[in-house]
């Protein structure tokens, strides 16, 4: 860890933004013992990988919680999940992905890129932009740097934009808030996003038959 200019706290290369810590774990583990963590709506099976060059952010928070879902062979399952959430965000150079077995083809990659144009590292409008936003994600590797930050908040404090929508989180369990955070070379598995606004520029789909992923 390593002091920045006031207010400002650095890390080099961290997973889920400090989430997988003993307290964190722990407080995951009680919450669902308890009852006190649910999903907003039933994941699909899949996990998805999205790599950015950046990411920027305002009023980041983030806690521990539990999705679930069911399986491709329709089996019930639980994942812990850190929940990161911004009012705004602006992502450049984009790309997600994800692997679906397709019966007689074999595996078929989905392969989506947003906010890809060069400009968009000096101009925001051309970036992916994202207000309202709550990703779910089961890992993440990335450079970070956050302004005025907080960590061991409890939960039921967090504001702007605090708890994800329609879900539930303990009280007084492990969060952590910043005004700001830029994440540069991330690399992120995860397992649903919402936002309020999701705004792609350059966007691309493409299907690819075989294994095309982000990272």
């Amino acid at each position: 860890m390593k002091s920045q200019v006031r207010g400002g706290t650095r890390w080099k290369r961290f997973a889920v933004v400090m989430v997988p810590s003993v307290a964190a774990t722990a407080a995951i583990g009680i919450g669902l013992a308890q009852g006190a963590l649910a999903a907003s709506f039933s994941i699909s099976g899949q996990e998805f990988k999205v790599k950015a060059k950046s990411l920027e952010g305002n009023d980041f928070v983030q806690y521990g919680s539990i999705v679930k879902g069911k399986d491709l062979d329709g089996k019930g399952f639980w994942a812990p999940v850190g929940v990161s959430g911004f009012s705004e965000a602006w992502i450049t150079d984009m790309c997600q992905s994800v692997v679906t077995p397709v019966p007689f083809l074999g595996n078929v990659s989905l392969e989506l890129r947003a906010g890809t144009d060069p400009s968009a590292a000096k101009d925001k409008s051309k970036r992916v932009y994202a207000k309202d936003i709550y990703l779910d994600v089961s890992q993440l590797e990335a450079d970070a740097e956050f302004g005025n930050i907080d960590i061991g908040v409890a939960a039921g404090s967090l504001k702007n934009p605090g708890i994800q929508p329609n879900t539930e989180a303990n009280p007084y369990g492990f969060s952590q808030r910043a005004k700001t955070a830029k994440l540069d070379n991330v690399e992120q598995k995860a397992w649903a996003t919402t936002a309020g606004t999701f705004r792609l520029p350059d966007l691309s789909l493409k299907l690819h038959k075989g294994t095309k992923e982000c990272f």
